[in-house]
């Protein structure tokens, strides 16, 4: 039976709910496909772990890249639950996969409690207007650290 993109979001849904039901955490899920096998799969447990990173598309792209050793998941798709939030969403970038496909949508999580608009905006506003307050400090310091990795000759690129 050859696997199509109905198949490996059905997975992606059906972690969602097996991780709701056990109250690992919210009701998202996501799996990793590589060369038509899931390589990897996610549910989300910020509940249960106590880790408001664990969403599932992070959950899942760390075990991808553990499961293939790399850091980057060329030649990989990602199928998860519901369209990403802002954190989940610059994890996927990063991870650089070669497509992804969501079931949900931004809108349809904002109905049941799960708004990140909120980020979205915070994002573009400036530094200083934003409702966590941040300041900048000891950049002097900091950019000695980023000249040495600028002369490094054995670092890994990314």
């Amino acid at each position: 039976m050859t696997k199509d993109h109905k198949y490996f979001m059905h997975r992606a849904i059906d972690i969602s709910r097996k991780g709701m039901e056990s109250n690992d955490g919210g009701p998202f899920g996501a799996v990793v496909v590589k060369d038509g096998k899931i390589i990897a799969e996610g549910n989300n447990r910020v509940t249960s772990s106590n880790d408001p990173t664990a969403h599932a598309e992070v959950v899942a792209i760390r075990n991808a890249c553990k499961e293939l050793n790399t850091f980057q998941l060329d030649g990989c798709i990602i199928y998860t639950s519901c369209e990403p939030c802002p954190m989940c969403l610059g994890a996927i970038y990063w991870a650089r996969p070669d497509k992804m496909f969501y079931a949900c949508t931004k809108e349809d999580a904002a109905r049941i409690g799960f708004d990140d608009d909120f980020i979205y905006k915070e994002i573009n506003l400036k530094i200083e207007d934003r409702s966590i307050p941040t300041q900048q400090m000891m950049n002097a310091e900091g950019n000695e650290v980023f000249k040495s990795w600028e002369n490094k000759k054995d670092k890994t690129e990314y």
